[in-house]
Formats: C-alpha cells, structure tokens, sequence
C-alpha cells in the first residue's frame, strides 16, 4: 500500500521533487526504484524544503513529526500501514485509560519509535524477558502490552508469556497486533520448511520481518538464507544438500527448496530467483496455498485531497492487495499447485 502511495504521488506531479521521510519500507530495491525516479529519503524533516510534499513511511511517525512537518508548511501524505495505525490508536486509547503500556519490540525499530511517540509517559518498550526486572510499575493492575507489528510470533510469545508470569493481570490488545502479512508468512514457513533442504528468503537485511522468516526456517531445520535479489544466489548453498531426502527416497529424491519474501518484497525479484533456479538446476515450481490474500486498503485521505484538487477523479474503492499470478514467462515455469492445511 505505502509503495502504491508513493507511486501515485510520482506520477501525480512528474518532474517534481517527492520527499519521503525515512524508507517508504525496508527493502533496497523498493528505495532504490525510487531514487530513480528522483524521491529523496530523508531521516530529518528538516532536509525537506518549506512547502514540499513528503510522505510518512509505511512504519509510522509519531505526533511530534506530524507537528513539526505543519509547522514548516509541508503537505504531508500519511502512507503508515493501516496495521501499525491500529497498534498508535491502541496506544492513545489505554494511554487516556490510565494503563502503562509495556511495548513488546525492537526499541530502535522506526515503527516503534513512532508508537511511542503516541504516548511518550506511558509506554515503556519490553525487547526480551532480560527487560522485565528493569521495568517501572506503578499499579500491576493497570497494565497493558502492545507489540510491534513485524515480530516473529514465536519471539513474542517467548516475551508475552514472561510478562503474564510477572504481571498476572496484564491486559492484552482486543486482537494480535503483529500483521496478517507476517504471521502468514510465518507459519507458513513453519509448515513447509521441514520438508525442504534451503530456505531462500527475499528481502534485505533491514527488513526485520524477513529477518525472522530465516530465524524460523533455520529453527525448523532447513538451511536458509536471506537475499536481496537473484544476484546474490550462490551454488554452494545447494552443493551436496538432499543427499539424505535422496538415500531414503524421500521428495522424489531431489533437492527441495522453499522460496518466501518479506512483506515488502516486489514480485518480480522472487520471479527473478525462480527462473534462475530452473535455468541452473531444472525442476519444477510448487505453490503452496496456506493462506488466501485479498485485502484492500483505503488510500491516504491527503493523497485523495491532491487527487481532488488536481481534478483526477479518486477511484473507486482502495489499494488493492492479492497474491500475484505465476506463468511460464514470468517464472520459468507453470507451477503445480498443492493443497494445503493451515497449520
């Protein structure tokens, strides 16, 4: 959704300068992309020159950047996942309850920077167990923890459990703050990759929920590793891997690889990887339908504003995203598709 953002705000003002606070996600061929088309990222709002345009990134902002980009007469384009909006709305509301939030995350992640900016004298950030003795409690009855989005649920669950032993009657948020688009991925990796010799991940190395797929899949056993893009492929990660599947005839006695993105990843570098596979090794492609994907976001109600005042009639409905179609051309082969169970 927030690449979609700032795709459209590109093409609504060409040859305009776009601004983009912080990276739009954290993927480098999504930023590099562009950078090509002449965005400049920026980590300091006051990099922006009074009166431009500047997106909020898909991991959030918190008031005091809202407040400092009016006061220097920014337009401002909010593209924070809907996910993460969620998770500062949860934050305001127990904040103006009276609750102390303990915030189950990366304390330097952008996105709970930006949470915490939500309610600055109510949240203090939990990122292992070891955090739990160093906490300061008013009222143990008056607790709430949220969580970053992007974290492994195994992770979490590690974090959350120790908080209820040391906090009985700790609250929890009316729903799981980690998004859909992770907790898919995850378990879907928890499922397949015990049946796979590598585990390929497609995503960078700032990405922390690409991050956590290949901390699962090496959890599940399969060797797995973590790249940008089809450049960074290396034979021997598959040299003398599916011996043992092959000795007892398991998996057709071949090499059985699985092949996952983060959330940010585009499409086409997982299609890249595919077609290269199949160039070096042959095969064949296997899709596995855990989870169905067809979710729509509504647009940013300033980018609607610009749209409107261009006189670019808002389509109707949002952004929409759904699980991308595999063909021979863009894959390297017409893939077989499995049924499977969520697990």
């Amino acid at each position: 959704m927030a690449i979609d953002v700032v795709d459209q705000v590109v093409n609504l003002f060409p040859g305009k300068t776009i601004y983009v606070y912080h990276q739009i996600v954290h993927n480098k061929h999504v930023v590099g992309r562009f950078e090509d088309r002449g965005v400049v990222f920026v980590d300091d709002l006051d990099e922006v020159p009074s009166g431009q345009i500047v997106v909020f990134s898909a991991h959030g902002v918190s008031p005091e950047v809202r407040r400092h980009a009016d006061a220097r007469g920014l337009t401002a384009i909010d593209a924070t996942c809907p996910l993460v909006t969620k998770v500062h709305s949860e934050a305001i509301r127990y904040a103006r309850q009276g609750f102390q939030i303990l915030l189950v995350g990366h304390a330097e992640h952008q996105e709970v920077v930006g949470t915490r900016g939500e309610a600055p004298d109510a949240i203090q950030v939990v990122e292992t167990p070891g955090c739990i003795p160093k906490l300061s409690i008013r009222d143990p009855n008056k607790l709430v923890y949220l969580t970053q989005t992007t974290l492994s649920t195994d992770d979490a669950a590690v974090i959350i459990d120790a908080l209820k032993k040391a906090f009985p009657n700790l609250k929890e948020p009316p729903s799981s703050d980690i998004c859909y688009a992770t907790t898919n991925r995850q378990h879907a990796v928890r499922q397949v990759a015990p049946e796979c010799d590598v585990v390929l991940v497609v995503g960078s190395k700032n990405s922390s929920n690409s991050v956590r797929l290949t901390e699962i899949a090496r959890s599940a056993g399969a060797e797995a590793f973590l790249l940008d893009d089809v450049g960074e492929l290396r034979d021997e990660w598959f040299e003398g891997r599916g011996e043992g599947r092959k000795a007892k005839g398991e998996s057709g006695g071949g090499l059985t690889v699985m092949l996952t993105a983060g959330a940010s990843a585009p499409e086409d570098l997982v299609a890249a990887i595919c077609r290269e596979l199949l160039k070096r090794f042959g095969g064949t492609i296997e899709t596995r339908d855990i989870f169905d994907e067809d979710v729509e976001f509504a647009p940013p109600v300033a980018l609607k504003r610009i749209m409107r005042d261009q006189g670019i009639a808002v389509p109707a409905g949002g952004i929409r995203v759904g699980k991308a179609t595999i063909t021979r051309e863009g894959y390297g082969a017409v893939p077989l598709t499995v049924s499977a169970k969520r697990g």
